[in-house]
């Protein structure tokens, strides 16, 4: 998360170690989409020049290209990427910021944590029943699904380690709705 940081204050173990895997999310999301594109050129190659037809290249794409969104999540939230409106909350003094800030987090934890809980079921059912994708690759979509539960399980703990920071952190660190905006 970034934040002013004071000299003498650092969040507590925790929240360093949560960051460290929201950044490890975000690298994972990104090496996905990296395998995306290689996938993608690997399948104009075949196609174009070789002239040959494709059989899991597009499919593939599209599971990388889903997967890298949602374990992208932790890592945007903890940069502050995800799209904000904050004119009210640099209007706002510290105080009611940080109300504010706690009200709209606890509001996205509830949504978050529904969007787990039928994201793991999904996953569960694609699992337990062996699903495949009806395409020639015949894919098994658990692995697919897999990305749902993992990265919304991931956004939610980020949410926390917001909402951590909203309630106990010190004035002095406290996160600017977009810091890429702030004064300093």
């Amino acid at each position: 998360m970034r934040c002013r940081q004071a000299p003498h204050t650092a969040p507590p173990q925790a929240l360093r170690v949560l960051g460290l895997v929201s950044t490890l999310s975000g690298i994972a999301a990104s090496g996905m989409i990296l395998a995306s594109v290689l996938i993608t050129c690997q399948m104009i190659f075949v196609r174009a020049v070789l002239g040959r037809s494709t059989l899991w290249q597009t499919e593939a794409v599209i599971y990388l290209m889903i997967a890298a969104t949602l374990l992208g999540l932790p890592y945007v939230q903890k940069l502050r990427g995800h799209v904000g409106v904050d004119l009210v909350p640099h209007l706002l003094p510290v105080p009611a910021r940080r109300v504010l800030a706690v009200v709209v987090t606890l509001a996205t934890i509830a949504m978050i944590g529904t969007m787990l809980w039928y994201s793991w079921e999904f996953f569960y059912t694609a699992w337990h029943r062996n699903w495949k994708s009806e395409s020639v690759w015949a894919f098994p979509l658990w692995i697919t699904y897999l990305s749902m539960p993992l990265g919304f399980g991931l956004y939610l703990l980020q949410l926390v380690g917001d909402l951590w920071m909203a309630i106990f952190a010190p004035t002095e660190v406290m996160p600017e709705p977009h810091p890429e905006r702030s004064p300093d």
